[in-house]
């Protein structure tokens, strides 16, 4: 029996701590959470100053009689859950159930899973902090009252199976109102002009701007097409004349590391995944990969962070291999970045970068998956790239005068690229736009002039990027109720996402208008960020946990009672569809669900029979003649197959066309990528594409 036992949350983690620690210490996994408030019931006691009732888990009785066995046959007893709140709880909650002394240094703390880190913890344990407990506790009674005391309102009101969150519910709100902005939004009309011009050989464009007053350039907004006109044929008719030349230099600073939020944000635009995805493959790359000569290695380090601080081992390291690989022109010299607004408590851990700045991707993409690769790629590039110098550009604006009418046009030279040698957004390119060299009263020649007619648009709608960043930029929830907010609201089918973008439902529609009037302050945005600044406060021991529950009841509840007096109950009727139950005879509804709408037998739950809606897409299958339909997947994935399923096993992720292919006559399907979408052939032998 190992004098030593270290209790982890994940059995992946204790795997590979386990290596690190050798053979005289134990390493055990909690598997999460081991106590918890009960799931039938409130669990917190109102009338005695909110006092929680934790429960072990149902289901771990096993699990936490063999920790207890462990404990007691071990000399030392370390606690190393997760560096945040709710690893400080779960800790705490260990401590309770095996009887350890929680004034003892019994709590080991690391960002990363490396040798050199967990070693050092292990020789430096702490006592519990009890304002992380408490932050943790005072955050889980919130979320608690909010739920249980909503949740069995609207299934009395509405429909069961409903639910509200203090996070989530705040979310489903900023989806409707952007919905509601989008449909009142009023377009307006407005036109540009461009003019393409030439000096010499070589032709550039030029934006019409404004006009010349009082020698100083004035924007100008053309209204109509008739304003339009007037000036295009007033330029037509007049001389352009180079007015001003404006040369200088300009930087571009890189980016700090990531935090989750920026994490989550990036890993979408960039590769595609969901917030809850991105989560996932970044706990797998901080537990550990097997690197086979070097053993199972924690990659990344703790994923759930609100701060960019890096360590100065982590920037020596970067400086070392930024200056051998790029050369010392390239390095910053090891750049420190601080979250200036955020509470000490917040900034306490590293932002995410990976473990060993030195250990490129290329030199383990060998033992890592796809999608592993590309999020470490993502992580390694941009930590680099935050300890990399400005790009620099050689900027030059020039402003063009044609009688009053004035015009713009900017040109840049990449003089030096430093960061974004490895790190760019999506929207940068590392592209030159040049322009001749222009002096002031050059003549121009005109080439063409183009005005276009545009229309102001409606703000965008959400997408899980945006979404996020919303969510952080108001303060609303933390870095670890991002992902499982937005899996939430989506699983109760308050919102939907299609194409990207998060539409609201009906359904979600409703229990927002319903819980708007009634619970202004739960779905008021400035009074969730205000509870999340005191649960920082909590954290950091400026105030007690139960005066901040207390004071959120306190109105929370007079909001309750009028709720249940006056909400009338709200029927809400399916729509019916034209499709025969095979198994009971009904007519089947129409039920919105996680990924968009399904048919459902109203005879639930007696029968419980669900189909697909089948959407043609006027296609013919090119196997039997059939119609291709639009199918989803279990897990929401979009694909297309014959409507003669299983008779036709005809099946394609990609969307097929209505066209043979002209060299081999095989059926063509639209393959899209990021920024642009070809039609190509199923054959693979063949080969055929071309753009659309």
């Amino acid at each position: 029996m190992a004098k030593n036992l270290v209790i982890v949350e994940s059995p992946a983690k204790a795997k590979t701590i386990s290596k690190i620690l050798g053979r005289g210490y134990k390493v055990v996994a909690s598997v999460g959470h081991i106590r918890d408030l009960p799931k039938s019931r409130l669990g917190v006691d109102i009338d005695n100053n909110f006092e929680p009732d934790y429960i072990n888990i149902r289901g771990k009785g096993s699990l936490i009689k063999d920790l207890k066995k462990e404990a007691k046959a071990s000399e030392n007893v370390y606690l190393a859950t997760d560096p945040d709140r709710e690893g400080e709880a779960i800790s705490w909650h260990l401590a309770h159930i095996l009887g350890l002394d929680h004034d003892a240094p019994i709590r080991v703390e690391f960002n990363e899973i490396t040798k050199e880190r967990i070693k050092q913890a292990i020789k430096s344990p702490r006592v519990l902090d009890k304002n992380l407990i408490d932050a943790q506790q005072a955050r889980r009674i919130l979320d608690r009252l909010v739920g249980y005391k909503i949740s069995p309102l609207l299934w009395k009101k509405i429909k069961k199976g409903l639910s509200a969150g203090r996070v989530q519910s705040v979310s489903v709100k900023l989806i409707c109102d952007r919905e509601s902005e989008i449909g009142e939004f009023i377009p307006k009309e407005y036109w540009t002009i461009n003019a393409n011009l030439k000096k010499d050989d070589q032709e550039f464009d030029a934006a019409f701007y404004g006009i010349m007053k009082e020698g100083k350039d004035k924007k100008l907004e053309i209204q109509s097409e008739e304003e339009a006109n007037k000036i295009v044929d007033a330029l037509s008719k007049g001389t352009f004349i180079v007015a001003s030349v404006k040369k200088s230099e300009r930087k571009r600073s890189p980016y700090p590391p990531y935090t989750t939020s920026t994490l989550q944000q990036d890993a979408s635009k960039k590769l595609g995944f969901t917030a809850k995805k991105t989560m996932m493959i970044a706990q797998q790359l901080y537990e550990g990969i097997d690197l086979k000569t070097e053993g199972v290695t924690g990659l990344i380090t703790y994923m759930r962070t609100d701060s960019t601080r890096v360590s100065s081992e982590a920037m020596i390291a970067a400086k070392d291999y930024v200056s051998n690989t790029f050369g010392k022109e390239y390095s910053n010299g090891g750049k420190s970045y601080s979250n200036k607004s955020r509470k000490e408590t917040q900034d306490a851990h590293e932002g995410i970068r990976p473990s060993y700045p030195g250990l490129a991707p290329d030199e383990i993409e060998n033992n890592l998956t796809k999608e592993q690769l590309k999020l470490y790629r993502l992580i390694w590039n941009r930590f680099i790239g935050s300890q990399m110098r400005e790009a620099i550009y050689d900027s030059v604006s020039v402003s063009i005068q044609n009688g009053d009418y004035v015009l713009k046009s900017n040109g840049s030279k990449l003089l030096f690229p430093g960061f974004l040698k490895v790190y760019s957004t999506v929207d940068e390119e590392i592209k030159d736009m040049r322009l001749p060299e222009l002096v002031e009263n050059d003549l121009l020649s005109l080439i063409k002039l183009d005005k276009k007619q545009n229309f102001t648009q409606p703000p965008s709608r959400y997408t899980e990027a945006t979404l996020i960043k919303t969510m952080e930029e108001l303060g609303i929830g933390r870095p670890s109720t991002y992902a499982p907010t937005i899996a939430t609201i989506l699983s109760r089918g308050y919102v939907s996402l299609e194409k990207k973008y998060f539409y609201p439902t009906e359904l979600g529609t409703l229990v927002n208008d319903l819980l708007t009037e009634y619970f202004s302050h739960v779905m008021d945005k400035e009074f969730t960020a205000g509870l999340e600044e005191h649960l920082d406060e909590i954290a950091s021991g400026e105030v007690e946990w139960k005066k901040v529950v207390s004071e959120f009841y306190s109105e929370f509840s007079k909001e309750l009672s009028v709720a249940e007096r006056e909400i009338d109950k709200i029927e809400i009727k399916d729509e019916v569809s034209d499709v025969i139950c095979e198994k009971c005879g009904r007519n089947m509804v129409i039920k919105n669900g996680r990924f968009g709408k399904f048919l459902a037998c109203p005879g639930y739950p007696d029968c419980r029979n669900t189909l697909p809606i089948v959407e043609k897409i006027n296609v013919k299958c090119p196997v039997c003649g059939g119609e291709i339909v639009k199918k989803r997947s279990k897990k929401g994935r979009v694909f297309y197959g014959c409507d003669k399923y299983p008779a036709c096993d005809f099946v394609s992720w990609d969307e097929p066309v209505d066209e043979k292919c002209p060299q081999c006559e095989g059926p063509m399907v639209i393959k899209r990528f990021k920024n642009k979408a070809v039609i190509r052939c199923l054959n693979k032998e063949c080969g055929y594409s071309r753009n659309i």
